[in-house]
């Protein structure tokens, strides 16, 4: 199955924390900014992206305990494309969703703020 395939596929079979996230992130609710979900991006396919912000946010369910080195390994991959990856697991999602969005807000308003 090729990334596309495959993200189209993710897209319909999200998980309620996707789901719940996504309600979030759409529609640039969060400070105007634009995300997509279940986006190819090199070999992978994650799970949101702003890519005015190159900001990857991604979602680890209960089996993430077992594949933490690949996604170790993913996420360096993604940040030497210049990507800023933020993880959170499901439960975060589902029981600190304001947590969750503030903690994005404020990683795209540190990437909008000019450097010294």
């Amino acid at each position: 199955m090729d990334k596309s395939s495959r993200a189209r596929t993710l897209r319909l079979h999200s998980t309620a924390a996707e789901r719940l996230l996504w309600a979030q992130l759409r529609d640039r609710r969060i400070g105007g900014f634009k995300f997509r979900r279940q986006r190819p991006i090199g070999p992978y396919v994650v799970d949101f992206v702003c890519l005015e912000h190159k900001l990857i946010v991604e979602l680890d369910g209960a089996p993430h305990e077992l594949t933490m080195e690949y996604d170790a390994a993913r996420d360096a991959r993604l940040r030497t494309e210049g990507y800023v990856v933020l993880r959170f697991r499901n439960d975060e999602v589902r029981g600190n969703l304001d947590g969750v969005r503030q903690a994005i807000s404020n990683a795209l308003g540190a990437m909008e703020e000019p450097s010294p």
